[in-house]
């Protein structure tokens, strides 16, 4: 397809004036590259316990990265055949994402057994490579025909970024209609009509013929090959909580809907058990524990939720063995709030500890349509149409900061169905509900003498996340009430099962206090703290030493004892046999003392968690936190929504004493991964930036000035825009409630808009040196607003209809945006202007690398410093671009310096 056949005239075809078919094609093309990160995203959300999601942008930016040292070091040649070589790369996109995508199904990797087998890292490399190849051909083909339509550069760009953006929206709508196993149809189907649009504007039929041909082949080569070839089409982890569903041997799938709120599906069988911090005791004290009590609900995979069959009468006693019937020992027919639905436990539990009214939270709407199928409503007696429930359609969190209603219980239980950080991902997640703000929201809507009850997982040894909320609580309160926190907290824990955290507007008083522990100790709990509770301080530095040396000794270092000092004030030894005369229905008994076991109060043996969490709320609210927070091995800040995270327990000044004990971190490999990214990627951004110079030193360095500031401006544009993109995807998730929906949502917008402004700056091109510095500031001023500003905006949107949130987060980024479209696109087109060609190409994989290298380091920026800090961090980027802008400017050779006589 060298040349095009006219009115029997032979014409070289041009992009140096592109038409209207052109820029759709473009547009159609890229949005099939971002529709293609989308649906890989999904795929590692519903197989994988990575956060393969977040890479996914790195790889796309890696294949344009490459793609332009290519193009640089073979400059000449696509100039002469850029025809051929963006039509072999255009027919390759198709093809590449089904066999990527087939091959990686092949080579699953699972980040738990990267230190203890080998062949993971080499599956983890073959999932980067594989990936990366349909992303490489789509950014060979945006390449090079931006290479040959540089004079028109910021309309190609406003395709390419708009068209995007539209199919951001495309993605979102599609995710309806297509279960993750088949949504990498959309990207084939938009790759499709860019490609026949592309070889039609050029009348190159053969070509069109061909893209027919090899577009059908690619579509159902996807939909057909797994099932001829026995291969799976997503290959689930064997220990995703649904893997084990599926291979019950009595397993059965009820209910199954997808959205873009993920893949929930419901399974049935004989041997789930899920019961949430159940009592041991619940074995002597209740006649048969019912039998086949739950279903298990899965999001993308992920769970159980719990899913509570509707008890008999006689059965219903089994709620008082839950933790979070601990609010309603003591508050009698209460006006009751659960922040969030989930499986539907903690309200079973309120309505069937008598209370008047229940009004529950769910923010995803997937949920609620589930529990109003048949099916479900058969499972649970249709609890959703019981007279005394309100049901609120969005985040509880953001309705308890905006209500006057005010409420006798309030309960936060087990929001996280299987844990705050699940092994080898997902723990780079945020988790508003948890955060101090959230907290005093709890707090200011509780009614004088109101109960706030949280309830979470407590399975790691050392404590890791229980500390977080300990210290989040804690902090809330002292705010709230910073004379009597220490009497308004109740706190127990049950060994490698759950905590529970009461906190009490008002504070407890003894006869309650009483009642509690009466209450705890006939469920064989362990008590951390309450008002008035004793502590001997002795043994702890021993506990605190003894978990350092179990994380970073020697091997030879001492161990954790499991008898350190003995407080008399503690419950019975959790391990001692329990009272099969133990009668909780009678919590307020003080004969329930027998239900402690033989030992009563005297002289139990404490486990070092349960010691580490009581010197936790000794030091939080009697003072020496600090102290303590800073010789515990791991990190215990408290929960902001700047930094909502239940992850990145490892202290940043211990991540190179984890390197040869990595088998000792795998519930934080999440965060360890994203450390390994982020050297990967400047790694590979360095080595890509600096190719270039080796190939072409004599051409880069001889015929253009100012290149290292074109470096740096570049370089500053691709790292502050990636920035802004990825930190607001995770802002945005308070208002949407999903991170697909607000990725989806975030990237159109950011696209779109960036786009149009991509297009306006053609009416800056010839003042720019004096309006874009201008712009750049702007963005500088607006997106430190944006950091300062935007939480509490979101909390408001949140409040709203689904379909207005949508709409007011789409247009909340546009100004930022707009500008910063403009940057690149002016920056490029005088490139092109000063004929500064060669420059023109390393300057887009410029971008491109810096790109990889601030998708990576968002993460570990929020996690350290903040969400706010990575808008800052992207501001101070725009901020150093202004100077760097005037050597883009500098025109290629200085001109000739004459000489005149005097």
């Amino acid at each position: 397809m060298a040349a095009v056949i006219s009115n029997s005239r032979l014409t070289v075809p041009s992009l140096e004036a592109p038409r209207l078919a052109h820029y759709l094609a473009v547009g159609l093309i890229a949005g099939a590259i971002i529709a293609l990160q989308i649906a890989v995203m999904r795929v590692f959300a519903v197989g994988s316990w990575s956060h393969f999601g977040s890479l996914v942008v790195s790889l796309a930016m890696l294949g344009f990265s490459l793609s332009s040292v290519v193009i640089f070091a073979g400059k000449g040649w696509f100039d002469r055949h850029w025809q051929g070589a963006a039509t072999a790369a255009l027919l390759l996109i198709g093809p590449l994402a089904v066999g990527s995508n087939l091959v990686a199904q092949t080579v699953p990797f699972n980040a738990i057994f990267l230190v203890s087998d080998p062949a993971q890292k080499w599956r983890l490399l073959a999932n980067f490579l594989l990936y990366l190849l349909p992303f490489l051909a789509g950014a060979f083909f945006l390449g090079i025909v931006f290479l040959k339509s540089r004079t028109a550069f910021g309309r190609v760009y406003f395709a390419d970024l708009t068209g995007s953006g539209l199919a951001g929206l495309v993605v979102l709508v599609s995710l309806y209609l297509f279960a993750p196993e088949t949504i990498i149809v959309v990207p084939l189907l938009l790759w499709a009509a860019g490609s026949l649009l592309w070889f039609l504007a050029f009348g190159a039929w053969k070509s069109v013929v061909a893209g027919v041909v090899v577009a059908a082949l690619s579509i159902s080569g996807y939909l057909m090959l797994p099932g001829l070839l026995g291969i799976p089409d997503i290959a689930v982890s064997q220990y995703k909580g649904v893997a084990y569903a599926r291979n019950f041997p009595d397993g059965k799938r009820i209910y199954r809907s997808v959205s873009p709120f993920g893949d929930l599906q419901v399974y049935a069988s004989s041997y789930m058990h899920f019961a949430p911090g159940l009592s041991d005791n619940a074995a002597f004290g209740m006649p048969e524990v019912p039998a086949n009590t739950y279903v298990g609900m899965y999001r993308d995979g992920d769970g159980p939720e719990g899913i509570m069959r509707n008890l008999a009468p006689a059965e219903q006693v089994y709620f008082r063995y839950l933790p979070m019937h601990y609010p309603y020992v003591i508050k009698d027919k209460p006006k009751t709030f659960v922040v969030q639905f989930g499986g539907g436990i903690s309200t079973q539990a309120a309505l069937n500890a008598g209370s008047t009214s229940v009004t529950v939270a769910e923010s995803n709407p997937m949920t609620l349509r589930a529990f109003r199928d048949p099916v479900l409503k058969d499972v649970t007696g249709d609890i959703l149409a019981e007279p005394r429930l309100k049901v609120i359609d969005y985040d509880g969190r953001l309705f308890l900061a905006n209500t006057t209603e005010r409420y006798d219980v309030i309960d936060l239980s087990l929001a996280d169905s299987v844990g705050l950080s699940n092994p080898g991902g997902f723990a780079i997640s945020e988790k508003y509900a948890y955060t101090r703000e959230a907290m005093l929201s709890y707090m200011h809507a509780l009614a004088d003498g109101g109960v706030l009850s949280i309830t979470l997982w407590n399975k790691e040894e050392p404590p890791k996340s229980v500390l977080k909320l300990y210290s989040t609580v804690a902090e809330a309160a002292t705010t709230f009430d910073p004379k009597g926190a220490a009497n308004d907290i109740f706190a127990v824990s049950s060994y490698l099962s759950t905590t529970t955290v009461l906190f009490k507007r008002g504070g407890f008083t003894e006869t309650e206090i009483k009642t509690l522990r009466d209450y705890t100790k006939s469920m064989s709990w362990e008590e951390v703290y309450y008002p008035g509770m004793t502590y001997d301080g002795s043994g702890a530095q021993k506990v605190l030493d003894d978990y350092r040396a179990s994380i970073f000794g020697s091997g030879q270092d001492a161990t954790l004892t499991q008898q350190p000092a003995a407080d008399a004030t503690a419950p019975a030894n959790p391990t001692a046999p329990a009272n099969p005369d133990c009668d909780p229905t009678a919590p307020a008994d003080p004969t329930l003392d027998a239900c402690a076991g033989a030992g009563g109060d005297a002289g139990p043996q404490v486990l070092p968690a349960t010691e580490m969490q009581r010197m936790t709320w000794h030091a939080l609210l009697t003072g020496g936190w600090g102290k303590l927070a800073g010789d515990y091995v791991f990190d215990t800040r408290a929960l902001s929504n700047d930094q909502p995270y239940f992850a990145a327990y490892v202290k940043v000044a211990d991540l190179p004493r984890t390197l040869d004990r990595l088998d000792l971190f795998q519930d934080d490999w999440g965060y360890l991964l994203i450390w390994a990214t982020l050297g990967i990627a400047c790694v590979t951004a360095a080595s890509l930036v600096l190719l270039p110079v080796i190939f072409g030193w004599r051409i880069v360095f001889s015929r253009s000035r100012g290149k290292l500031g074109t470096i740096l401006y570049f370089a500053c544009l691709g790292l502050g825009y990636i920035m802004v993109e990825v930190g607001l995807i995770s802002r945005f998730t308070v208002a949407l409630a999903n991170p697909t929906v607000s990725a989806s949502v975030l990237i159109s917008s950011m696209l779109v808009f960036s786009g149009l402004g991509s297009l306006f700056a053609e009416r800056i091109f010839d003042r720019a040196r004096t309006l874009l510095p201008l712009v750049l500031l702007a963005v500088c001023v607006l997106l430190l607003a944006y950091g300062f500003y935007l939480s509490p905006v979101l909390d408001r949107i949140g409040a709203y209809p689904y379909a207005v949130r949508l709409l007011l987060c789409f247009l909340l980024v546009s100004p930022p945006a707009f500008l910063m479209g403009m940057p690149m696109a002016t920056a490029m087109t005088w490139l092109a202007r000063l004929g500064k060609e060669h420059l023109f190409v390393w300057a887009w994989g410029i971008n491109g690398c810096f790109s990889v290298i601030g998708s990576a380091a968002v993460p570990i920026v929020a996690t350290s410093f903040g969400l706010s800090a990575v808008l800052q961090w992207a501001a101070i980027a725009y901020l150093i671009a202004i100077p760097a802008f005037f050597a883009v400017l500098l025109p290629s050779k200085a001109p000739a310096v004459r000489l005149v006589a005097a």
